[in-house]
């Protein structure tokens, strides 16, 4: 199995369809960064069968006996949910999809988890002139962020610095194994955004090799579509420090989406 952080997403700037509408989402409610279950349970309780799932998806289990609100701590952060986010999940998931359908709806939700990841990095406060010459106070991206993903990010902000990292399973170990890897020299000093569509133990490897290259974990925000509750535990046990954000946690994992995406299924 081939793992790609520099190419395994192409992001394109789409518009939502015009029949969708958000959901009213309690702001309160979503800074709790619960684990979100894509079942008929609310958004800050899981029914007692998925709570047994996840006790099975698991090692050791996330949930003490008769406990059915799982949470992963800060450092896990989850994108409010709305119907527009749910749908675009469903679609993923939908194994009728058409390739076509199915990259138009990934780049999507790419480009949202992206914008939220975003609002991730530091700005500063600074002071322009309108062109009728008034003031007018605002907040410009800080200089000293760099992400490991691909082009599709310079939609989103065209400054950006991006290195890469190829990652693929050693054929006799089968374990994970970097084959290359790129930065800005700099790189120690900066925030970092490390994007992949399925969090895995994959992903704990590039991290590694972030690490090596002088990057503390509390300066990394690893993006993600999608998540099981043993990868997001897996992640966060290794390195505490680090910020985690996606649209979804669940036992079960879209783990087609590299091939679908790519047409290689």
């Amino acid at each position: 199995m081939e793992t790609d952080f520099a190419d395994s997403i192409v992001t394109e700037n789409k518009m939502p369809c015009h029949n969708q509408q958000p959901n009213n989402v309690n702001q309160d409610h979503a800074v709790m960064k619960q684990v979100r279950f894509a079942n008929n349970a609310s958004n800050s309780a899981v029914s007692n069968s998925a709570v047994e799932e996840l006790k099975e998806t698991t090692e050791n289990g996330l949930n003490s006996e008769g406990q059915v609100q799982v949470q992963l701590g800060p450092q896990l952060k989850l994108l409010p949910l709305n119907d527009q986010i749910r749908e675009l999940q469903t679609i993923i998931r939908d194994i009728k999809t058409s390739r076509g359908d199915f990259v138009f709806c990934a780049d999507r939700l790419i480009r949202l988890v992206v914008e939220q990841g975003l609002n991730q990095l530091p700005y500063s406060e600074c002071t322009v002139i309108t062109p009728t010459g008034h003031k007018y106070d605002g907040v410009k991206f800080e200089k000293g962020n760099c992400e490991a993903m691909e082009q599709g990010l310079r939609d989103c902000c065209r400054s950006i610095r991006i290195g890469k990292i190829l990652i693929q399973s050693d054929e006799d170990t089968q374990k994970a194994k970097v084959f290359y890897a790129k930065f800005p020299p700099d790189i120690y000093r900066r925030k970092v955004l490390l994007m992949y569509p399925i969090l895995s133990n994959t992903v704990i490897e590039a991290v590694r090799v972030l690490i090596e290259h002088g990057l503390q974990p509390k300066h990394i925000i690893l993006l993600s579509l999608f998540s099981t509750p043993h990868g997001a535990k897996s992640i966060i046990q290794e390195f505490p420090d680090i910020t985690i954000l996606t649209t979804e946690v669940h036992p079960v994992a879209p783990t087609h989406f590299g091939q679908k995406y790519f047409g290689t299924d």
